[in-house]
């Protein structure tokens, strides 16, 4: 089985848009209820048999680990109550599609956060996400601001109300943003890799999983620059007379393979020890387009896993067996049929 970590709603019908459109738009009034939204199990079809799910079987993957469109999450707009209601929305719908297609999708949560609000305020929406949604992971943005870097670190204990959920319930962290509205930061190409980077080294700065030795994040974008420089992050860490980082930070880091050329998975697979990498591809989202050099999708990320100087063991490590480890409720959910 090829499990892809890293996948959103990105081709959700328009009336999504559109409703969010109008709640802005109302902004700083309360704008439509939730229940204007309307969108049919037939659209919800369309939308995923036509893009996500085509391209699933043209590639070869069998099950993606879903959640919200990440620039859509834009948590700088609007109250806390706006990104409750649009939080509720969004993961609704990908619950909705794991119903409608449930061998080949699994919901992971947004979070309903919003600058300068404790982050507790976001533990009801994902007990229910998990509970009853049955999601296996969340997605969580360590810059609500939108790139401002208005929150504290990761590692502040602000956050640990949202940890000790995690760890109760034994589901993995996406570290990842949402829009950029800062004009220095483009959203995808700098914002991004960005905050990887960043959230990376706040993590390497503290002490965070002495408090959390089962807490789980998933780097994404391949880490960001960190295997790059996996060199200044090793002396960073002896300067700061930190652990090696094998034993500081790998136990709970793990990141994810996309990374869109074959030089940059060979650099990915051969710096980071091959049980922190988990396979995924984000297709349909922020590199879209065949790369005129190979004539393949530049998100066809199965094709440099495939061609990358691993034994066939590390291959399947990366393509399921990680993604069945850091993932322990998607684990329970695939053994419960027979998989």
């Amino acid at each position: 089985m090829i499990i892809d970590v890293h996948g959103h709603y990105t081709t959700a019908p328009a009336a999504l848009g559109a409703w969010r459109d109008q709640q802005v738009a109302a902004l700083p009034g309360r704008g439509p209820s939730a229940s204007a939204l309307k969108i049919s199990d037939d659209e919800l079809r369309e939308s995923i048999e036509t893009n996500q799910l085509k391209k699933m079987q043209e590639r070869g993957s069998d099950l993606t680990i879903f959640s919200p469109r990440a620039s859509f999450m834009a948590h700088h707009i609007g109250d806390f109550e706006t990104s409750s209601t649009w939080a509720a929305i969004c993961n609704e719908l990908c619950f909705r599609v794991s119903q409608l297609f449930p061998d080949h999708f699994v919901p992971a949560a947004m979070l309903p956060q919003s600058p300068g609000v404790d982050p507790a305020t976001c533990i009801p929406e994902l007990v229910k996400c998990v509970e009853q949604y049955g999601n296996v992971g969340l997605n969580l943005n360590p810059d609500p601001s939108g790139g401002h870097w208005t929150s504290p670190p990761l590692t502040d204990r602000s956050w640990y109300p949202i940890y000790e959920k995690m760890v109760e319930y034994d589901i993995p962290a996406m570290i990842h943003v949402s829009t950029s509205c800062n004009a220095c930061f483009h959203t995808t190409g700098a914002h991004y890799l960005n905050a990887d980077t960043t959230a990376f080294m706040q993590c390497l700065q503290g002490d965070l999983f002495k408090d959390f030795p089962t807490l789980k994040f998933l780097i994404p974008h391949g880490g960001g620059a960190v295997p790059y420089h996996w060199g200044r992050f090793r002396g960073l860490a002896q300067e700061m007379k930190k652990p090696l980082l094998s034993d500081h930070l790998l136990n709970n880091i793990f990141f994810d393979t996309c990374v869109y050329h074959q030089p940059g998975i060979d650099l990915l697979t051969k710096v980071i020890p091959v049980k922190n990498v988990l396979f995924a591809s984000e297709m349909i989202g922020a590199v879209r387009g065949i790369d005129p050099e190979t004539g393949h999708y530049y998100d066809d990320t199965k094709r440099y896993i495939e061609a990358a100087a691993l034994s066939n063991e590390n291959r399947l490590a990366i393509f399921e067996g990680n993604a069945r480890r850091v993932f322990a409720r998607l684990d329970t959910q695939l053994k419960a049929k027979g998989l």
